[in-house]
């Protein structure tokens, strides 16, 4: 069974960081791409950040980029997403998911910018 388990949200100032983290068990992780999706109240999810398979190249929204980096520990089976200069507009609910995959969402972990 394909899950994935989303830690390290919180409540941060404008302008500062967090580290989430994304465990995934139930499948070979290392042969996917895995993305980082979020939602904020009253919007739609929107793809934040893509890391492939070997080489693990990373993708990013235009409204992160520059700000947030992606990566994976293939041993670990666990994908990261490092966020700084937070800005109240990153405030959502975390989700990974392998891209491209109807993989059941996980219970995502809240991230909240606010001063």
């Amino acid at each position: 069974q394909v899950q994935f388990v989303e830690s390290g949200g919180g409540v941060v100032q404008p302008g500062g960081s967090l580290k989430l983290s994304c465990a995934a068990s139930g499948f070979t992780f290392s042969f996917y791409d895995i993305s980082w999706y979020r939602q904020a109240p009253g919007k739609e999810r929107e793809l934040v950040a893509t890391i492939t398979a070997l080489p693990g190249r990373a993708n990013y929204a235009d409204s992160v980029k520059g700000r947030f980096t992606i990566s994976r520990d293939n041993a670990k089976n666990t994908v990261y997403l490092q966020m700084n200069n937070l800005k109240p507009e990153d405030t959502a609910v975390y989700c990974c998911k392998r891209e491209g995959y109807f993989d059941n969402w996980g219970q995502g972990t809240q991230v909240t910018v606010s001063s």
